[in-house]
This record gives structure tokens, C-alpha cells and sequence, in this order.
């Protein structure tokens, strides 16, 4: 019995100096970005200049890194899934996806959940991909050489946010947002950031400030908070020097009003935080499409006869400053084929 007790010490003595390694390599490796990072624009700058008052439309799509179409749940919303079921699929989501983005048309595309070399989408670079012929600008929010959790694990993650489009860029900073969670949390999970492109105007001494977002979704809401809160500081200050804003992507909280469209039947499975007109400096708007639901709740795959289960709600949009003319908005309905998330289509026009 003592032989046998030793043997059992020594084996949980070895798991633990294992788990201790293991901890201490995360730890070592961990993603820490500066609170400012200048992105390479250079292909981007050699395109045309905007021009004073242009109309534009621009695309938000969380394209859920190519591995969460129609099919797929995901385990932290109530399903199983952690990854893709195999390469293929991604591809043809991925095929699908940029399809979608072409038929839109768009003149400016703000992508979130891209990834460039994850084991969870099988190491395809989804920005280069997904760019074909255009310039863009990958900023990393999630960077780790093994997430272990749960199992089977998520493993490699390299993802981010993608900006791109037909018109010449000045410069992409990548912005550092709060991070809600500590170590050894922290370690391997995602540090959320604002990709911001700045495009000189011909002619004009104001510039169109665009502001790519992905916030928070799996923290306790206090992350959201202080992450929105910082944007909604930037963007202020970028008016207040006389440029032109607009803020899109993924929010993780709903739009004013869309909880009255899009109830949430299932907070104990997910639960977005909430926007407030509050929130927005005095003149400024939110542009955002409730007919079509922007994103569905992952606790299965895909089924909208199932109304008992299936979750819809209005995450993805845009905030506008008060010198940028909205003309329309539209959350594309592509029956969350090839992603969990729907595109949101925005026209505007650069106003006075």
C-alpha cells in the first residue's frame, strides 16, 4: 500500500509540474500588444483618394473564422463544436463568404473573426483569401500557440480584424481596448482591439476615421462597458479634429429597440449587453437594421422552424458622426449560411 501511495504521489507530483510548465509557456508566449501599433498600408496608399461629399457603401461581417455556418454550434453557446468539422467546410464557407462580399459591392469591407493561422480553421489564411486582388490590413485580438480549453482544445490561434477596400489609405493603427480578464486567464484568450484606418480626402484637410470593432462577448459585462466606453472617447476625439467617423463591426450588445424585436429567450445560455442612445455623444447615431436579425445564438446548428430554440439578435452595426449623411442600412439576409453572423450594409454620404 505505501508502494502503491508513493507511485500516485510521484504521478499527480508529475501532472502538476506538467501543468505548472505548461501554465509557465502560456505565460512566457502570452500576446501582449502595445496600446498603439502602426499597421503596413503601403499597397492600400497607392489607391484613389475619397473625394469631398462621396457616397460610400461600406460591409460589416462577422464571418465567424469560415467555421460557423449553417451546420456548426459552438460550445460556449450551449452547443458542442470547437472547431470546423474539417478543412473542407471551411473552404466552402469561406467560398461562400466571398461571394456574399462581392455581390454586395461594397467600397469599403470591415471583417471580424478572420483568421490568418488557427488550428480551429486549418491553418488557411482567411485575409488573403478573402482580399483577393484588394489591399488590406489584419489586426490580431487573439494570438496563442495553444488554447487548452475544453476538450478536445481550440488549440493554435492567430485572428483578428481585416479592413479593405477601393480607396487609398493613410495609415492603420491597432488600438489596445480593455482587457477584462487576469492571469492565467488571460493568457490564453483575446485581447480585443480597435483596427482603425485613416483615408486622406482629396483636397481636404478632414480625414474619414474608420473604425473596425469586435467587443467583448464572454465576460461579465464590465469588459463591454469599458471597452465602449473607450471607443465612444475615440471617435469623439476624432470628430473633434474635424474629421469624418464611422465605427462598425460586432458589438456582442444590442442595438436601441431590438430587444423588442429580437427578446432574448435564452440568457442562461448568452446574454449581449445592452446600447444606449446614451451612450453616443450629443449628434451621433447608431445605423442599424432590424427586419433582418444580425447574428444567431450557436446552441445548435441552424434550424429557423425550431422557434423555441433558435436565438436571434441585432449586434452588428454602425455608429455614424453627426457629419456623415446616413442613406440607407440593411442587414443582408443570407439565412446565416456561411456564418452566424448576417452582413450589415451601410451607405452614406460624406456630408459638410
Amino acid at each position: 500500500m505505501k508502494k502503491a501511495f508513493k507511485i500516485l504521489l510521484c504521478a499527480l507530483g508529475a501532472l502538476l509540474l506538467l501543468a505548472a510548465c505548461f501554465v509557465l509557456f502560456l505565460t512566457v508566449k502570452e500576446f501582449r500588444p502595445a496600446p498603439v501599433e502602426e499597421l503596413d498600408v503601403s499597397a492600400a496608399a497607392e489607391q484613389p483618394l475619397l473625394l469631398p461629399g462621396q457616397s460610400l457603401d461600406i460591409l460589416s461581417w462577422n464571418i465567424g473564422y469560415g467555421g460557423l455556418g449553417a451546420e456548426s454550434d459552438f460550445f460556449m453557446d450551449g452547443g458542442r463544436e470547437v472547431r470546423a468539422a474539417d478543412e473542407q467546410t471551411v473552404l466552402r464557407y469561406l467560398a461562400g463568404i466571398g461571394q456574399s462580399i462581392d455581390a454586395a459591392g461594397a467600397d469599403l469591407v470591415l471583417l471580424q473573426e478572420v483568421d490568418i493561422d488557427s488550428a480551429r480553421s486549418f491553418g488557411i489564411d482567411q485575409a488573403q483569401t478573402l482580399a483577393g486582388e484588394r489591399p488590406y490590413v489584419h489586426a490580431q485580438n487573439y494570438s496563442c500557440p495553444f488554447v487548452p480549453y475544453p476538450w478536445p482544445p481550440i488549440g493554435r490561434v492567430h485572428s483578428g480584424l481585416m479592413s479593405t477596400g477601393d480607396y487609398a489609405v493613410e495609415e492603420a493603427q491597432r488600438i489596445s481596448l480593455p482587457c477584462p480578464f487576469s492571469w492565467p486567464v488571460s493568457a490564453a484568450n483575446l485581447k480585443r482591439c480597435l483596427l482603425v484606418s485613416t483615408l486622406p480626402i482629396e483636397g481636404s484637410d478632414a480625414k474619414l476615421i474608420l473604425v473596425n470593432l469586435h467587443l467583448e462577448a464572454y465576460d461579465d459585462g464590465e469588459g463591454k462597458k469599458a471597452q465602449t466606453e473607450q471607443l465612444r472617447s475615440f471617435i469623439q476625439s476624432e470628430y473633434e479634429k474635424g474629421n469624418y467617423v464611422i465605427a462598425g463591426g460586432d458589438f456582442n450588445q444590442v442595438f436601441p429597440g431590438s430587444l423588442e424585436v429580437y427578446p432574448n429567450a435564452h440568457p442562461e445560455l448568452w446574454e449581449p449587453g445592452v446600447l444606449t442612445d446614451e451612450l453616443l455623444p450629443e449628434g451621433w447615431r447608431y445605423a442599424c437594421d432590424s427586419a433582418v436579425p444580425s447574428c444567431r445564438l450557436l446552441n445548435q446548428p441552424y434550424d429557423p422552424a425550431d422557434e423555441a430554440n433558435t436565438q436571434y439578435y441585432l449586434i452588428d452595426g454602425f455608429i455614424l458622426s453627426p457629419n456623415v449623411e446616413l442613406e440607407a442600412v440593411s442587414t443582408l439576409d443570407l439565412g446565416f449560411e456561411n456564418s452566424d453572423h448576417n452582413p450589415v450594409l451601410l451607405s452614406v454620404t460624406l456630408g459638410a
